[in-house]
C-alpha cells in the first residue's frame, strides 16, 4: 500500500468539546473517555471539521505508510514522534489547502474570521511545553452578596512574548491527576482584555471565571475543578498556560465596523476585550458597539459597576435581568425585539458584525428574536445569517 495523508487530532491540545464529531458529515470522528480520533478508513478529507475547532487540535496531518488505527489513537496522550515512514506535515499542501478553501465556500459554510481582523498566532505553547504566567490580580466582579462568584484574574507573562487578539482563548490545566492517574483535562477560557494587555503595553491578559459550586439532587456539593483552582489563586502564584487558541471569533480591526455583542454571564469576557480595544482606538473611526448582556440580577452581572462608567458614545448597553423582584422576567432576546428597528438598520449595513457568547440555550432565543425583527423589517434572518457567516460577520461561541 502506498503512503497516505492521515488526518489526526492532537490529544494535548484537544479540549473534548465534541465540535468536530458533531460537524463531520461522514461520521469519521469518534471518541472514548480519553481521546477524540479520526477513522482513516472513513475520512474523505472534506475539511468540514477544521474551521469550527476552537483550538486547532483537529488540524494535524501525517504522511504514513500504514494508517494509525482508532484503537491506537485512543491510547495516545500526545501525537507520536515522526519516524522513517511517519513524517509531520508542517503546512497543508496545495491539494489540502484547496479542499479547505472549497469547504469554506459552501453555502451556509462555517465561521470565518472578519476580513479586517489581524492574523492570530495559535498553538504557540502546548501541554508538553506550556508558558508560565504569574497571577498579578484576582478580583471578585459580582457583588459580595451575589450567589455567583465571578472573578477577574490577571496573568502576567513577564519577558516571554505571548501575543493574543481579542476573542482568542487560552488553555488552563489544573495541577494533579484524575482517578486513572492521567493529568486533568485542559479547560479553555476566553481572554477578557485587549491585545496590548490589561494595562496598555503590558505583557499580560485577563480572564473572567465563574466559580462552579452546585448542589446535586442527592444533596452533595459539586465543585468545578478548574474554576475553583483559578478562583482560589493568590497573587504571585504561577499558572501553566497553553495556547493561544482561536482563529475566527476575532474582533474586526476596521474602526468603522459596527459590532453587536450578545452574551450572558462569563460570556461577556471577549466583549470586555472588544470594548477596551475600541476605547483605546476610539478616535480612529465611527464604528458603534452595542452590548446585550443578560444576568439574573444586577448583583450577579459581571462588571456591572465598571459598565456604569462606560460612555454611551463608546458602548450602547442593554443590561437585562431575569430575576428582579416584582418584575416580569426579561432575557436578552426580549430586549433585542424591543429595539428591533434599530437592530434591523444595523444588520442592513455592510460593516456590521454579530457576536454571540454564553450558554448554549442563548442561541435559540436570539434567533427567534432576530427572525421577528427581520419579519417586521422585511428581511429573512436565517438567509441573512448565512450571508453574514460566509462573510466573516457572524460568530457564535456557546457552551
Amino acid at each position: 500500500m502506498g503512503a497516505i495523508k492521515q488526518h489526526l487530532i492532537d490529544p494535548e491540545i484537544c479540549i473534548r468539546c465534541n465540535t468536530c464529531e458533531a460537524t463531520c458529515p461522514v461520521g469519521a470522528i469518534t471518541h472514548d473517555d480519553n481521546n477524540y480520533v479520526v477513522d482513516a478508513s472513513i475520512c474523505n478529507a472534506c475539511m468540514d471539521c477544521i474551521a469550527p475547532c476552537p483550538t486547532g487540535s483537529i488540524d494535524n496531518w501525517r504522511q504514513v505508510g500504514e494508517p494509525f488505527s482508532v484503537a491506537q489513537q485512543f491510547a495516545w496522550t500526545e501525537l507520536p514522534p515522526p519516524t522513517a515512514d511517519v513524517e509531520t506535515i508542517d503546512a497543508l499542501d496545495d491539494e489540502v489547502a484547496a479542499l479547505l478553501a472549497a469547504a469554506h465556500e459552501r453555502a451556509g459554510g462555517h465561521a470565518r474570521a472578519p476580513a479586517s481582523a489581524a492574523k492570530p498566532r495559535v498553538n504557540l505553547y502546548n501541554r508538553a511545553n506550556p508558558i508560565t504566567a504569574v497571577v498579578t490580580g484576582n478580583f471578585r466582579i459580582t457583588a459580595a452578596d451575589a450567589e455567583s462568584d465571578v472573578r477577574h484574574i490577571i496573568l502576567d507573562f513577564g519577558t516571554v512574548p505571548f501575543p493574543v487578539l481579542e476573542g482568542q482563548s487560552i488553555g488552563i490545566t489544573p495541577p494533579g491527576e484524575d482517578a486513572t492517574g492521567r493529568p486533568y483535562a485542559m479547560r479553555l477560557y476566553s481572554i477578557a482584555s485587549p491585545r496590548d494587555g490589561e494595562r496598555p503595553n503590558t505583557n499580560n491578559l485577563a480572564l473572567t471565571v465563574k466559580r462552579v459550586a452546585e448542589r446535586r439532587p442527592d444533596g452533595s456539593l459539586f465543585r468545578g475543578l478548574a474554576s475553583n483552582y483559578l478562583c482560589d489563586l493568590k497573587l504571585g502564584d504561577q499558572v501553566a498556560v497553553t495556547g493561544p487558541f482561536g482563529a475566527t471569533f476575532l474582533m474586526p480591526d476596521d474602526p468603522g465596523a459596527d459590532i453587536i455583542m450578545i452574551c450572558t454571564g462569563t460570556g461577556a469576557a471577549p466583549f470586555r476585550g472588544f470594548t477596551e480595544r475600541r476605547r483605546r482606538i476610539a478616535h480612529r473611526g465611527p464604528g458603534r458597539l452595542w452590548l446585550f448582556f443578560g444576568a439574573r440580577t444586577p448583583q450577579e452581572l459581571p462588571y456591572f459597576g465598571p459598565l456604569q462608567k462606560v460612555p454611551k458614545t463608546l458602548l450602547e448597553q442593554e443590561l437585562v435581568f431575569s430575576r428582579l423582584p416584582g418584575q416580569r422576567r426579561q432575557y436578552v432576546q426580549h430586549r433585542m425585539a424591543a429595539r428591533g428597528p434599530e437592530l434591523a438598520e444595523l444588520l442592513r449595513r455592510p460593516a456590521t458584525h454579530v457576536f454571540l457568547c454564553g450558554l448554549k440555550g442563548l442561541e435559540a432565543g436570539v434567533d427567534e428574536a432576530l427572525v421577528a425583527v427581520g419579519r417586521e423589517a422585511g428581511f429573512d434572518w436565517p438567509a441573512l445569517r448565512a450571508v453574514l457567516r460566509a462573510d466573516g460577520r457572524f460568530h457564535a461561541e456557546t457552551y
